[in-house]
């Protein structure tokens, strides 16, 4: 099973931002250099005791009038309660109980999904407590007091919040059924291509509000194998605002991407790869899951003997950062190829869990540094001592060197050209852990 959804929702100003840093911690700081890989402060995963989970902060309300700040907590809370397994709603304990903490409060309650209530900024128990329990008059459980910027409380927040994670979330789950998460843009044809490999209508888009927007998991069965389609397209919701749109599905697809095996992203060919299919390319990529790029509507796409080329080089130019994916050209209109997606998704599920033998790997080491002298730096040359792989799903390398500082991006870029240029590699990403081996 995969790891349990927490989001984050409240008001401008009741501190989201500083309780979201406080528990990714280190992590969020970080910035990757890899060019279309999410920045946004969106998601982190966190861990507590011995559980890990997925923290989403369901994004910034700007403080413009009441109205506004309610309509926006409203559909903050919806994107909550379509996601998460367990709801944290933050309050103030200095601004008091609200009006809009009472009517987000009444779509929670409503949502039936577990709620932990939080009144942050008590940084003294002692003086705070009676305001702490005005909030008890939004009838959805007991208030835990925090204060966020002092860290205090934290701890018992987490229990609170753990003790409403699903039973078994977290370990590995008994089905081995492959599961493959079909992501993208709204309207990119995500429900119509699964719609046309299971045969039916089954994933029926609605916009009437009360429809269930969980992910829906669809069982189709080719050529005798049975696989789990993770699809999101019925978790669109109508927003005025473009960013929380793209927000949102990309919350929607950090969450369907942590439960895959297997991740098409679908772009549309009418109007070609865009930075939001590169910022959902990259959760992807950085969750280390087989990816495939399916470039729907390509029935609609007037065509020449060069367009394909076209359009293949753009999205290489744009996901720079995934060179390995596999590109397909669809149309789930017509149903144009969509039957070689199986045997793409076979492909990729086997290099994702491809393992090499240690003796072959340091014969291709060996062979790369003999081709490629490794860097130098003041007179110090790196030195390659041992590559084995340790897991798949991605598969991933340790190499043992006598100095990190000098293993360059890449040189571990041109090791892992090597690796796949022996055995392909398709459709995965590979991981590379640089250890020190002293005195050799």
């Amino acid at each position: 099973m995969s790891k349990p959804v927490v989001a984050v929702v409240g008001r401008p100003n009741v501190g989201k931002s500083t309780l979201f840093n406080v528990l990714a911690g280190e992590r969020i700081s970080i910035v990757q250099d890899t060019p279309g890989v999410t920045r946004d402060r969106i998601y982190s995963d966190v861990t507590w005791l011995d559980m890990t989970f997925t923290l989403i902060d369901t994004g910034g309300i700007e403080p413009d009038s009441s109205d506004i700040i309610l309509s926006q907590m409203r559909e903050q809370a919806q994107i909550a309660i379509d996601t998460a397994d367990v709801i944290m709603f933050l309050t103030d304990v200095r601004q008091g109980l609200v009006d809009a903490d009472a009517k987000v409060a009444d779509m929670l309650r409503r949502s039936r999904k577990p709620v932990v209530l939080v009144v942050n900024k008590v940084d003294s128990f002692e003086k705070f407590m009676p305001d702490v329990y005005e909030f008890y008059n939004l009838g959805i459980g007991d208030p835990i007091p925090i204060s966020a910027a002092s860290r205090l409380g934290i701890g018992d927040m987490l229990d609170e919040v753990a003790k409403h994670f699903p039973q078994g979330a977290g370990e590995e789950t008994e089905d081995d059924r492959p599961k493959i998460a079909v992501v993208g843009k709204p309207n990119v044809g995500k429900s119509s291509l699964i719609n046309h490999l299971v045969g039916e209508e089954r994933v029926i888009v609605s916009d009437i509000a009360g429809t269930t927007r969980d992910a829906i998991d669809t069982e189709i069965i080719y050529q005798d194998r049975e696989y789990i389609f993770i699809d999101t397209a019925g978790l669109r919701r109508k927003s005025k605002i473009k960013e929380e749109l793209e927000r949102f599905s990309i919350i929607r697809a950090v969450t369907a991407v942590e439960r895959a095996d297997v991740v098409v992203v679908m772009i549309d060919a009418t109007e070609g790869v865009t930075e939001q299919d590169a910022k959902i390319a990259g959760i992807a990529h950085e969750r280390g899951k087989g990816v495939i790029i399916a470039v729907n509507k390509w029935d609609a796409v007037e065509k020449d003997d060069k367009t394909i080329y076209k359009h293949t080089e753009r999205i290489r130019e744009i996901l720079s950062f995934m060179p390995y994916a596999e590109i397909l050209f669809i149309s789930a209109k017509t149903g144009q190829r969509t039957k070689k997606l199986f045997d793409m998704i076979d492909m990729v599920l086997e290099n994702n869990s491809m393992r090499i033998a240690t003796g072959v790997l340091n014969e291709i080491m060996s062979e790369a540094v003999a081709m490629q002298q490794p860097p130098s730096d003041k007179g110090k040359r790196l030195k390659l001592y041992y590559m084995t792989q340790v897991a798949v799903k991605p598969p991933t390398f340790v190499i043992f060197v006598n100095d990190k500082q000098l293993m360059h991006f890449s040189y571990t870029r041109y090791l892992e050209n090597r690796i796949r240029d022996a055995f392909g590699f398709r459709g995965t990403s590979l991981k590379f852990i640089i250890r020190e081996r002293k005195g050799e």
